[in-house]
């Protein structure tokens, strides 16, 4: 059973940073696609960054140049750094893992592809 744990969601003014984290329970993490999305009220869960641990990490237009998603492979925790956050960042976050083998099609953007969820962490973002 995968387990994710996401923390360092947080109220901050617009232009300023935050970083999240997804502690994992992963064993093999190289075997797993990960990937962080993020959901507001009335909209569907979208794909913000996809992390193939084996090769290039992929991210969604609205945040590439403002987000990196990165990995820390000995306390098996994934990072996603925000920086120059907007109004429109603000949402849930969720990390979601999958086979690694997901990293490589295109339904990766598509969160009815990853089987495992964390319980999300709300980033809320005042202009």
């Amino acid at each position: 059973q995968v387990q994710l744990v996401e923390s360092g969601g947080d109220s901050v003014q617009a232009g300023g940073s935050l970083r999240l984290s997804c502690a994992t329970s992963l064993a093999t993490y190289a075997s797993y696609c990960m990937a962080w999305f993020r959901q507001s009220p009335g909209k569907e869960r979208e794909g913000v960054a996809v992390g193939a641990f084996a090769g290039s990490n992929d991210y969604d237009d609205s945040v590439k140049g403002r987000f990196t998603i990165s990995h820390d492979d000995d306390k098996k925790i994934l990072y996603l750094q925000m920086m120059n956050l907007n109004a429109n960042d603000t949402a849930m976050y969720y990390c979601a893992s999958a086979p690694r083998l997901l990293c490589y099609q295109s339904d990766r953007w598509s969160a009815r592809s990853y089987p495992y969820w964390g319980q999300g962490t709300q980033v809320t973002v005042s202009s």
